[in-house]
């Protein structure tokens, strides 16, 4: 089967929509409603492996996040690759940051340890396959985003 060549068009398609999707993923994953909108990214058959422990779809979405700590992303840099074959083409994306989850270290008890990673900032990088939503309405208009779910999500702390 031959593959269909990417375009610069593509390309830019593709950038703008990692963006977009980068914006909408963290500021959703930051918010107190996280528990609610995170799992609407995702489809059943989504597999999510979080610093080595693998999570299955929206379900295991909501098991990862409904106890964790409130969390604050600061992103460095992302990189899209649109994987060519499909159009819209999917997406490689790998995000690159540090997370803090709890309030920062002046919101830790005072007798916490300053080894206690809860409130520092942890670098972390964050590989996402995005596959377009067949389910999604078409772009009604050339350079219109297409509608993406996440098909696999890992995230592995560096730092």
């Amino acid at each position: 089967m031959a593959t269909v060549p990417l375009t610069p068009t593509d390309i830019e398609i593709a950038t703008r929509a990692a963006d977009n999707f980068t914006r909408i993923y963290y500021t959703a994953y930051d918010s107190p409603t996280r528990v609610s909108e995170l799992p609407k990214l995702y489809r059943p058959t989504s597999a999510l492996t979080w610093n080595g422990t693998p999570f299955q779809g929206a379900d295991g979405v909501v098991s990862l996040v409904q106890n964790m700590p409130p969390t604050k992303h600061d992103i460095q840099s992302f990189d899209c690759h649109p994987i060519p074959g499909t159009q819209p083409p999917s997406l490689l994306i790998v995000v690159s940051g540090s997370v803090t989850h709890g309030r920062g270290p002046a919101g830790n008890p005072s007798a916490t340890s300053s080894r206690n990673k809860e409130g520092h900032p942890r670098v972390f990088s964050q590989t996402f396959m995005l596959v377009p939503d067949a389910s999604a309405p078409p772009p009604s208009a050339a350079g219109e985003l297409a509608k993406y779910y996440i098909s696999a999500d890992a995230l592995r702390f560096v730092g």
